[in-house]
C-alpha cells in the first residue's frame, strides 16, 4: 500500500470514528466499508474483523463514557441484550468463513444496516417510550450477536434501528446501551478468534488505525452525547455504508461472472 493511500485509509477511519461514535457505536462496519474501498480490501476475512472488533473496542468505550457521564445509559435496557449476544457473538468470532460467502454476507450486512438506519430517521425523541421485557430482547439479542461474530462488527449497527423503531429507548439511551452492546460483542468475537486459532492482529499496523479512531472517537463521543441531533449524522452513515456494499457487491459479481 503507497503512503497516501495508508494517508487517505487514516483519515476515513478517523471520520468514521467521529461519524458512528456520535450515535454511539464502535465503527466496525464503517471501518470494514473504508477497508473494502483500499488495498485492505483484499485481505481474509478474519484480519479484516478482528482489526474492525479492536477499534470497535477503543471507540464504543469513550462513547459509553460519555453517553454514561451524561445520564443516558439505563441498565434495565441494555443488559437482556448482552447477556443473550456475548456467547453467540464467541461461537460467530470462532467460525471461519472466507472468501466469497464472506463478502457477500458482508454486503448483505451492510445494505441492511443502511437500509436499518435510513428507516430510523424520523423518529421523535419526545414520543413515549417503553424498555422491553427480557422475552422480548433475548432473540434480538442472539440474533444480532451471531451475525456479529460471523461479520465482524460490534451489532450495533443492527441494535439501534430495531430499538428506535420498537420505541424502547430514545436515541440518546439507545447510544449508551449500543455502546455496551458493541463493546463486549467485539471482545467476544476477538476471543472466539483466538480460541479457533484465528488471531492475526498487526500490531504495528493497529497503533496508526487506533490512534486516529481515539482521536475521532473522543470528538465525536462529546459531540454526541453534549450537542448534537442524529439525522444528519445517519444520513451519512447511510451514504457511505451503500457505497461500500455497492463495491463489494460489484467485486464480488466480477469473480462470479
Amino acid at each position: 500500500m503507497s503512503g497516501v493511500e495508508f494517508t487517505f485509509l487514516l483519515i476515513g477511519l478517523f471520520i468514521m470514528a467521529i461519524l458512528y461514535s456520535s450515535v454511539g457505536h464502535g465503527g466496525a462496519s464503517g471501518y470494514l466499508a473504508i477497508m473494502s474501498l483500499t488495498s485492505y480490501g483484499l485481505m481474509e476475512s478474519a484480519w479484516l474483523k478482528q482489526h474492525a472488533w479492536f477499534l470497535n473496542i477503543i471507540v464504543a468505550s469513550l462513547a459509553f463514557y460519555y453517553y454514561r457521564k451524561e445520564g443516558f445509559h439505563d441498565i434495565k435496557l441494555t443488559m437482556p441484550f448482552v447477556i443473550a449476544s456475548i456467547p453467540m457473538a464467541f461461537i460467530g468470532g470462532y467460525l471461519f468463513i472466507d472468501g466469497a460467502a464472506y463478502d457477500l454476507l458482508l454486503s448483505l450486512t451492510l445494505v441492511l444496516a443502511a437500509w436499518k438506519l435510513y428507516g430510523t430517521m424520523s423518529f421523535d425523541e419526545k414520543e413515549k417510550t417503553t424498555i422491553p421485557t427480557f422475552q422480548q430482547a433475548i432473540p434480538w439479542g442472539v440474533g444480532i450477536g451471531l451475525v456479529s461474530g460471523i461479520v465482524g462488527v460490534g451489532g450495533g449497527i443492527f441494535l439501534s434501528p430495531i430499538v428506535l423503531l420498537k420505541r424502547w429507548a430514545t436515541p440518546k439511551k439507545v447510544a449508551a446501551t449500543s455502546a455496551v452492546f458493541i463493546w463486549v460483542n467485539s471482545i467476544a468475537g476477538l476471543a472466539g478468534a483466538g480460541f479457533s486459532g484465528q488471531l492475526d492482529l498487526d500490531l504495528e499496523i493497529l497503533f496508526s488505525f487506533a490512534l486516529v479512531v481515539l482521536i475521532g472517537g473522543f470528538i465525536g463521543s462529546f459531540y454526541g452525547s453534549k450537542i448534537s441531533s442524529q439525522s444528519t449524522i445517519q444520513k451519512l452513515l447511510v451514504i457511505v455504508i451503500l457505497v461500500a456494499a455497492t463495491k463489494r457487491i460489484f467485486s464480488l459479481l466480477i469473480l462470479l461472472f
